[in-house]
């Protein structure tokens, strides 16, 4: 499970202090929450874990997606999809 340390800073301190917040993000792979006037409003993480997040959630909603067609009954067996595959790619290739 992914969990972020967090720490809360002043919107000024992005302006002020920009190197030592990207150092934070990066290297204590640390969510860090700026506040304008004592209210949450943005939050900054490290790229890469912005774009690990970002697979997370991609993955999550194609599990969500299956889990509807489960239950729904829109299943077919499993040679049937492999066969209908290998026809769509036979299809693009010739």
């Amino acid at each position: 499970m992914m969990t972020f340390r967090e720490s809360i800073r002043p919107s000024a301190d992005l302006r002020n202090h920009y190197s030592e917040i990207s150092r934070q993000c990066r290297e204590n792979k640390e969510a860090v929450i700026f506040t304008v006037n004592g209210r949450g409003d943005t939050v900054s993480i490290a790229y890469e874990e912005y774009k690990r997040m970002r697979a997370r959630i991609e993955l999550l909603e194609i599990l969500a997606e299956s889990d509807e067609d489960v239950k729904f009954g829109r299943i077919a067996p499993v040679q049937e999809t492999f066969d209908d595959l290998r026809k769509m790619l036979t299809e693009d290739i010739l």
